[in-house]
């Protein structure tokens, strides 16, 4: 299923506080809990946001803990407390870790979000990337990508049917039933990742594409080689396309944002963001510097209103 209108390009984020690494988190962040993640929630939705997103750790190795920190949220809990202080903005995982949780346990939780929030889930899935985390729960690192392969084939399955049947080399199951059932159907479910296994999970099991750190100069080509698997695969449905864009200021800061922030008028945003729409980019995730609570809900709230409405049509 597609999400966004042909022609159009949509936005999302990934919200500051749920993780608090280092390599991106403002410092204000440290100190912020739910009220704060509810603010920035409730200013996404009343902004038009496609969805808001929270990311997936379980338990970070101590060699990463100086650079990402420990404090991840837990996505299920974080995006079913999202539900409840929004109304319109999808939920999304930015990206479950599948091969950390049983199929089953991952389409419990995904069915139970999408029946709580009348049918606004998004499931983001990916491989993972820290290798003493899978140690740390019993996972074979060097096999991640093969059971994330079966994970969504698994997951997918009981989405789709409340008795669901997978027959797969790491798990087996059949005779159990899913409930509640999501309204969605189907829900999306969107791949991340830009190295040359994912884009070809994406393009053969995914209905939208997540990309993680593809610069800009490299998109065109990701996005004709996702296009191209797809083509040889024979699916012929479309693919909700993404990018995760620069770090954004919206106005001419008076302070230090940074040399790698796109600032400046609502317009010089919106052209340098339509350049994404040109591509075929049909969904952005934006993030924003700011220096406390307040200033990052005044971003949001900006973009929605000023930024926005100057990306109509800007997707070809």
């Amino acid at each position: 299923m597609t999400l966004v209108p042909d022609g159009e390009l949509a936005y999302g984020i990934q919200l500051p506080v749920q993780s608090q690494s280092t390599l991106y988190a403002e410092k204000w962040e440290a100190d912020a809990g739910v009220t704060e993640l509810a603010a920035l929630a409730r200013a996404a939705d009343d902004a038009g946001f496609l969805y808001v997103a929270v990311c997936d750790h379980v338990a970070i190795p101590r060699p990463l803990a100086q650079a990402m920190g420990t404090t991840w949220y837990d996505t299920w809990t974080t995006l079913g407390f999202l539900a409840g202080v929004t109304t319109r903005t999808r939920l999304m995982s930015h990206v479950a870790v599948l091969p950390y949780r049983h199929p089953l346990m991952t389409a419990k939780a995904v069915c139970t979000l999408d029946a709580l929030s009348n049918g606004r889930v998004i499931l983001g899935v990916g491989a993972g990337h820290a290798a003493d985390e899978f140690t740390a729960l019993g996972i074979d690192f060097a096999k991640r990508g093969t059971i994330l392969d079966e994970a969504i084939d698994g997951v997918k399955a009981a989405l789709a049917d409340e008795f669901p049947e997978h027959a797969g080399e790491r798990w087996q199951f059949k005779d159990v039933g899913v409930g509640p059932r999501p309204i969605q159907n189907p829900v999306p479910v969107w791949v991340g990742g830009s190295a040359p296994p994912s884009l070809r999970r994406a393009a053969e099991k995914g209905d939208g594409w997540l990309p993680q750190g593809t610069p800009r100069a490299q998109m065109p080509d990701q996005i004709a080689t996702i296009r191209a698997l797809r083509e040889k695969a024979g699916i012929e449905r479309p693919i909700e396309l993404g990018v995760v864009t620069e770090i954004l200021y919206v106005g001419e800061p008076s302070w230090d944002v940074g040399e790698r922030t796109i600032s400046g008028s609502p317009q010089h945003i919106a052209d340098r963001l339509g350049e994404f729409g040109a591509m075929g980019v049909s969904h952005m995730q934006v993030r924003f510097r700011s220096r406390d609570v307040n200033e990052s809900v005044d971003q949001i709230t900006r973009f929605g209103a000023e930024v926005a409405p100057l990306l109509k049509g800007a997707r070809r």
